[in-house]
């Protein structure tokens, strides 16, 4: 057999020293995730029935079928009204950061992306209420869905300005050479060739707003009944589970725990339904 050369032994230490450091740093961010499914699962599986997807909150003392069908559907309205104000606004603006953007305009909108992504929710909540609930003169899901949009409008803002910036120079170049208008190229080439990487980005926003629970009680505050009205308070998971979590009735805490398996299984399947659309989109190209 032929000796190693020189230095060579110490250099596959090292390849095998941080090879090793690197799967045992995703050990270490995997464990607690799987742990948490792991004891949100065994504490809120046992209440998992048809009856929470279809009944309203009922009193902690009785035999009453009770659910949270109301705050499934709540939860649902909320985070499609903020999809819809916040997606195209912070998609809009990252394709302005990186094809238009230039000079002070574009280093003030990245500034404000950048603290706005690190302000606590709450003081976003806050300022939607002076905002949008005092001059409406009630709590209402409008209300809630813009806090959400604010709260997820930094997140899409950046990703897609810097999955864009990856985007090879010469798709773009090439488009412009046939004549297209740089308008379509930015949107119909450089757009959807970032398309992937901008739905995970996004269903990383969506996953964020639909578990915040802070700016949704200050905002679209809550609704014991069945509503889908979006100029009236509605209902939301986050926040019936925070209520059913602090009381001291074992039955609400049962809930409160199913809900939390449900907004963990809602979170999953939107983020599985974007993978499914964005890797349709990249095979029919």
């Amino acid at each position: 057999m032929l000796e190693p050369a020189p230095g060579e032994r110490l250099r596959r230490a090292r390849s095998y020293f941080f090879e090793g450091l690197c799967v045992s740093s995703a050990v270490v961010v995997l464990v607690p995730l799987f742990l948490i499914f792991i004891y949100v699962v065994s504490k809120g599986l046992s209440g998992l029935s048809l009856d929470f997807f279809t009944q309203l909150p009922k009193p902690p003392l009785g035999d009453e079928r009770s659910g949270m069908g109301n705050a499934v559907v709540g939860t649902l309205i909320l985070v499609a009204i903020g999809c819809c104000i916040g997606l195209p606004t912070g998609i809009l603006a990252g394709i302005y950061l990186a094809e238009i953007g230039r000079g002070k305009l574009a280093s003030a909108i990245r500034f404000i992306a950048d603290v706005l992504g690190g302000v606590p929710s709450i003081t976003i909540g806050v300022f939607v209420y002076a905002l949008v609930v005092v001059p409406m003169k009630r709590f209402s899901a409008l209300a809630g869905g813009i806090a959400l949009a604010i709260v997820m409008l930094p997140t899409v803002t950046r990703t897609t300005e810097e999955l864009l910036k990856l985007v090879p120079a010469h798709l773009r170049e090439a488009s412009l050479a046939l004549g297209v208008p740089e308008w379509r190229t930015s949107l119909l080439v450089v757009l959807r060739t970032a398309s992937p990487g901008i739905g995970t980005g996004v269903m990383l926003a969506v996953a964020r707003i639909a578990g915040e629970t802070a700016p949704v009680l200050l905002t679209a505050l809550g609704f014991q009944y069945w509503s889908v009205a979006v100029d009236r308070p509605i209902a939301s998971l986050p926040v019936q589970i925070w209520r059913n979590a602090t009381s001291p009735y074992p039955k609400w805490q049962q809930e409160a725990w199913t809900g939390a398996l449900v907004l963990i299984a809602l979170v999953f399947f939107l983020n599985l339904l974007a993978r499914i659309v964005t890797s349709r989109s990249v095979k029919t190209r």
